[in-house]
């Protein structure tokens, strides 16, 4: 047996003997580690490397998390996850969302980058969804396409993206076809992204895969949305 490897194991053997909280310590810490790592579902196939992550958008680890916001109305009250962002940035969504800063229309962004000590997010992108009374799933197709198109302007390899609409209030719509059509309008720009660099039009895509957040009730439901919407742009 080599001689050095013995003396690690006997070295070992000691530290366990005489200070095993060393060793426990060492696997709660690994236990730990397993615990706090979301759960992800990888989509199989999909042009843009994509996975379902269960995860709140207000924990992530990430250049670019993408959030949705309705319209800046006293009505359109937050709960969930934009609460607890809210209460991070210290009720800087409050103080953003109203009629003279973010309106919260359709297709209207703003990037924030967080104060310090407050999300974990580099950067944080917010995108308008309109009047939450007649909001329909459809809006989503055009919030994907500027999910792509803003990712890939600032240049990030991983974004992640958040529809937040259970968490702003409507609730009346299956997170299958939220992700459907989210996904439909992400594709799409990612098509149209290919055939400007094939034209020499574009600087590439810069985006190598998306994470799609979804609570653990909802992520089964999420994926079967994205599924289709990979299915019919394959078609």
């Amino acid at each position: 047996m080599n001689r050095s490897f013995l003396s690690q194991c006997i070295a070992l053997f000691w530290i366990a003997l005489l200070c095993p909280g060393v060793i426990q310590n060492d696997v709660a810490q690994a236990q730990t580690a397993a615990q706090s790592k979301p759960r992800e579902i990888q989509i199989p196939g999909a042009p843009v490397a994509t996975r379902v992550v269960m995860q709140s958008p207000a924990e992530t680890e990430t250049e670019l998390q993408i959030i949705c916001l309705f319209e800046s109305a006293p009505e359109n009250t937050l709960h969930g996850s934009l609460l607890e962002m809210n209460e991070k940035m210290k009720g800087l969504l409050d103080r953003l969302r109203r009629p003279t800063s973010f309106r919260g229309e359709l297709g209207e962004t703003v990037l924030i980058v967080p104060p310090a000590g407050s999300l974990a997010a580099k950067n944080l992108l917010i995108i308008g969804l309109g009047d939450s009374q007649s909001f329909t799933p459809q809006r989503l197709e055009l919030v994907g396409s500027i999910a792509y198109n803003e990712s890939n302007r600032l240049r990030v390899a991983h974004p992640f993206f958040a529809p937040t609409i259970l968490d702003g209030g409507v609730t009346k719509y299956a997170t299958g076809q939220v992700s459907e059509e989210f996904m439909t309008g992400f594709l799409r720009a990612a098509h149209t992204e290919k055939n400007l660099e094939a034209e020499g039009a574009s600087r590439g895509q810069a985006i190598q895969d998306l994470a799609f957040l979804a609570g653990p009730a909802h992520a089964a439901d999420s994926q079967q949305g994205i599924e289709r919407a990979i299915a019919h742009a394959g078609k």
